[in-house]
């Protein structure tokens, strides 16, 4: 008789089971009491059985194709390799070529033949057949199948997909069907037990646990997503998050892996979020947000610090459409928004969502940071559509004074020239020539525009070396640098002389 026991480290009681012994709780000097304590731990975990039966007929198994063209007889372009790959993960849906291209006896091979694409999940979300997935299970899909846990298949109509939330909503023709409770993603704690039902690897109904990792995990623009430890594979995006009442939380859309597969990091879409986006699918085929048209990035501590601020709270300006409603307002680069209609800005990431949310062509009041004061502008929010680039160059032509040396600080400047300034849009500034100490280690290369120096503004490079001369070389001074479209912040640490 064989003893299967893990190659780590054994316990106690994998060794006595190993060598044949039988053992009591008394064996191992455990008192009654503390027995009585360990096996009601043991009985006090979460049991799942009656969640599942409830919950698992409205989890679905979605599996889309598209049209192959075949090409010179080949039943599928590239190398062997690739269809070796194919076959396997997708279960021999792809077709096969015999040797010389000829397709098997007694078949066939149609000039466009539609095979299999991938698998995913989904949940069924109204009784008349709404179905919940993610944007990339069905992206570039020409035939979409929902397949529920009775085996009954149904042809799905994709009625729209958001790829910035990964949110995809679809309708088959069913009555009665079973359905999921929405939940409150805005109530979830960190450390609470939740489960995932989905077909991870094309293993439909597969049920796996875990508990809440972390909340708002940034990892986009749009979306804020929930971390837990659940086992998600691929097959399991568009899956439900489930909590303890039944209620879904998220949809499965995301892991962090090294090796493609369960690493102990997953990610979901948060309901809510994936419920306004299904709304607006629902009703228009697409989404809406808004934009203000900015380009933004994080604040650090030092740059918070230097500009006067209690904290690093808020998102720092670096690039202003021209023309966009930023701009109308008179928000320039180097401002930092500290607040968006009251709503405090923690984090970058905060401005973008809470300005995708806003109607359109509503007035909003934005606070920001500017020169060392706070002040309010309002904004009329425009749609979201591509990003425009400012056409904006750092060099121009004509000639330029002799460089300065040196100054404490690591540059080498001189006066922007008038062309320059008119390609920049800007009264004053100094251009970087070279650089070394503080400014080399921070990035700062030549072709770089100073605009200020502790949010004075530089109008030329000998106020800005002369101002840099009264610089105590114990406090970190804040540059504003524009390099090509782009404007930022660099926190340095002037040098003694």
């Amino acid at each position: 008789m064989k003893n299967y026991i893990s190659t780590g480290s054994k316990t106690l009681s994998a060794l006595m089971v190993s060598a044949g012994v039988l053992f009591a709780p008394a064996m191992l000097g455990l008192a009654p009491a503390a027995h009585a304590a360990a096996t009601s731990a043991v009985a006090g975990l979460p049991d799942f059985t009656e969640l599942v039966d409830k919950a698992g007929p409205a989890v679905v198994n979605i599996r889309t194709t598209e049209r192959l063209k075949m090409q010179g007889g080949q039943g599928m372009p590239g190398d062997e390799e690739m269809q070796e790959f194919l076959r396997r993960f997708f279960g021999g849906a792809i077709p096969t070529p015999s040797p010389g291209g000829k397709a098997p006896r007694g078949r066939r091979q149609a000039p466009d033949e539609q095979v299999q694409r991938g698998i995913g999940s989904g949940f069924i979300i109204s009784a008349d057949g709404y179905v919940m997935t993610n944007a990339h299970v069905v992206d570039g899909a020409d035939e979409v199948y929902v397949t529920l846990t009775d085996k009954r298949e149904f042809k799905a109509k994709v009625l729209g997909a958001d790829a910035r939330t990964d949110v995809a909503l679809l309708k088959i023709d069913g009555k009665s069907l079973p359905t999921l409770t929405m939940g409150d993603s805005n109530k979830i704690r960190v450390g609470e037990w939740v489960i995932a039902i989905g077909s991870p690897f094309n293993l439909e109904n597969t049920v796996t646990a875990g508990i809440i990792s972390a909340k708002s995990r940034d990892t986009g623009d749009y979306l804020a997503l929930i971390q837990s430890d659940v086992a998600v594979n691929p097959g399991n995006s568009g899956g439900p998050l489930i909590n303890m009442r039944g209620e879904v939380i998220g949809i499965n859309s995301q892991i962090a892996t090294l090796s493609g597969g369960y690493n102990g990091i997953s990610f979901a879409v948060p309901i809510d979020e994936a419920m306004r986006v299904a709304d607006q699918l629902k009703k228009t085929g697409k989404v809406t947000r808004g934009r203000i048209g900015v380009q933004i990035g994080e604040l650090s501590k030092e740059v918070a610090e230097s500009l006067g601020l209690k904290s690093a709270q808020g998102a720092e300006v670096s690039l202003v459409e021209p023309g966009g409603p930023a701009d109308k307002a008179g928000i320039r680069a180097g401002d930092i928004i500290l607040k968006f209609n009251g709503t405090v800005i923690n984090r970058s990431s905060d401005l973008p969502r809470l300005v995708g949310g806003t109607a359109l062509g509503s007035q909003a009041t934005i606070t920001l940071w500017r020169k060392g004061a706070q002040q309010d502008v309002q904004v009329t929010i425009a749609e979201l559509e591509p990003d425009k680039t400012a056409k904006a160059k750092a060099k121009g032509e004509g000639a330029k004074p002799k460089a300065e040396s040196a100054n404490a600080l690591g540059f080498k400047v001189s006066d922007l020239t008038p062309l320059q300034k008119r390609e920049l849009d800007v009264e004053g500034g100094v251009v970087v020539d070279a650089t070394e100490g503080a400014a080399a280690r921070a990035g700062l290369r030549q072709g770089d525009v100073i605009l200020q120096l502790n949010n004075i503004d530089i109008r030329d490079a000998k106020q800005f070396n002369a101002a840099v001369g009264k610089l105590d070389p114990k406090k970190a001074s804040v540059v504003l640098v524009r390099r090509g479209d782009v404007t930022q912040f660099v926190s340095l640490r002037p040098t003694a002389k």
